[in-house]
């Protein structure tokens, strides 16, 4: 057995635990739906997982109170959109809470969809409707049945690690 010891040890934090996190890359999506008076509602999210195959079901965790996670809960259904690497600036505009970030980008929506689709920025679609949800602290954890997939351009993923974003390299 090998002895290795601790760098540093600090209390966990908010601010301690957010550096940890930093330090954990991961995928970045603009979850999607919309409101009773049919406009869109939209925010950027890395908290998203896969959860299951059978059935396909994956999580997004949606900060309580913003008008996107409440639209889903009205409407039980919303889009994961997994943005390309060339699609840092939609990254920072749906999390900016800009009013008009669905004037400034590209989207559609086809009957059946869980919301709005970022036809130039995803490179993947997910359409889900919620089948439960979690609350924990400041966050909703959402859960969607995916119903239909959408695969939309064969860019490289965006990521988000360090407080800073990147491309997916080259094959």
């Amino acid at each position: 057995m090998t002895d290795h010891a601790a760098l540093a040890a600090t209390e966990a934090t908010p601010d301690t635990f957010r550096t940890m996190m930093s330090g954990f890359p991961s995928g970045v999506c603009v979850v999607t739906t919309h409101g009773y008076d049919g406009a869109p509602r939209g925010m950027t999210c890395s908290a998203v997982c896969s959860v299951s195959l059978e059935p396909p079901t994956l999580l997004v965790c949606l900060r309580d109170g913003s008008p996107t996670l409440e639209s889903i809960m009205k409407t039980g259904s919303f889009a994961v959109n997994l943005l390309h690497g060339r699609a840092q600036q939609v990254a920072e505009l749906f999390a900016s809470g800009d009013p008009e970030r669905f004037d400034r980008t590209p989207w559609e929506s086809a009957p059946g969809s869980g919301g709005p689709h970022l036809v130039r920025d995803a490179h993947t679609v997910a359409d889900c409707d919620v089948v439960l949800t979690q609350s924990m602290g400041s966050h909703i954890t959402v859960f969607g049945a995916a119903r239909r997939i959408t695969r939309r351009h064969a860019h490289p993923p965006l990521l988000y690690g360090l407080r800073q974003f990147r491309s997916w390299p080259a094959a």
